[in-house]
């Protein structure tokens, strides 16, 4: 479903991510793991098209993210770390602006929407202004605008920070279901426990390089002195 081939990204004379392969399967729910500045962003911001990289391919399904930005834009649902939203209009108007964007017809854009508010319990403040969300509102309020299109792939970067105890499970039980539905999910966190709950496999990323990638198990079978949890055997591989 998504196919990083040798991608490296470069700021003047910093290489940010650097000669990056990742093949995430569909179905798969797939955690990109790091340190702040280890390109975790960048690879986030190159696979929605918001960052060319300077060598290397990206594809969504048969699509090359530079190529063909239109028909890859269909397939993917962004939540960037930081939720947007316009401040004057209501929940339901940037919903709706957002399912015109997708060129969604009136009849599905309005149920696409419905559909969304209730799976994100949404309802009891949609119709109010955004300026008076919180950030939990806010953050619910753009995944369900990332889903309006039911999109193949979901891209998450940071889902779980400044979120509620609630607002945690809600996300945490939409990404899993949303996998085991037979859509992929990638998603960038800093959330060590929620990737081992939920994750199918994990990606760590060091200075712009992949580390490791595969199942939390083969890393327990790579550093058996580590620890179980796979918050002992990622620090054990940033320190290694």
């Amino acid at each position: 479903m998504l196919r990083f081939d040798n991608v490296t990204r470069t700021y003047g004379t910093r290489v940010a991510v650097d000669c990056l392969n990742l093949h995430v399967n569909r179905g798969e729910l797939f955690a990109l793991l790091g340190h702040n500045g280890a390109g975790k962003t960048t690879t986030i911001k190159m696979l929605v098209g918001l960052l060319r990289p300077t060598s290397g391919e990206i594809h969504v399904g048969p699509f090359n993210v530079v190529e063909h930005p239109r028909e890859v834009s269909r397939l993917i649902g962004y939540v960037p770390d930081l939720p947007f939203l316009y401040d004057k209009l209501s929940g339901r108007e940037f919903l709706r602006f957002v399912a015109d964007m997708y060129g969604m017809t009136d009849a599905a854009a309005v149920e696409a929407v419905a559909r969304e508010a209730d799976r994100f319990q949404l309802n009891d403040f949609l119709d109010q202004l955004t300026e008076s969300y919180s950030h939990g509102m806010r953050q619910r309020t753009v995944f369900a605008a990332a889903l309006l299109h039911e999109p193949e792939l979901l891209v998450v970067d940071e889902p779980m920070v400044g979120l509620d105890p609630h607002s945690i499970r809600l996300v945490k039980d939409l990404l899993k279901n949303y996998a085991e539905a037979g859509k992929t999910v990638l998603m960038s966190t800093h959330t060590l426990e929620v990737a081992e709950a939920i994750c199918d496999r994990v990606g760590v990323m060091k200075s712009g390089k992949i580390m490791f990638e595969g199942r939390v198990e083969e890393m327990r079978q790579l550093n058996p002195a580590a620890g179980q949890s796979l918050e002992s055997l990622y620090l054990a591989m940033m320190d290694g």
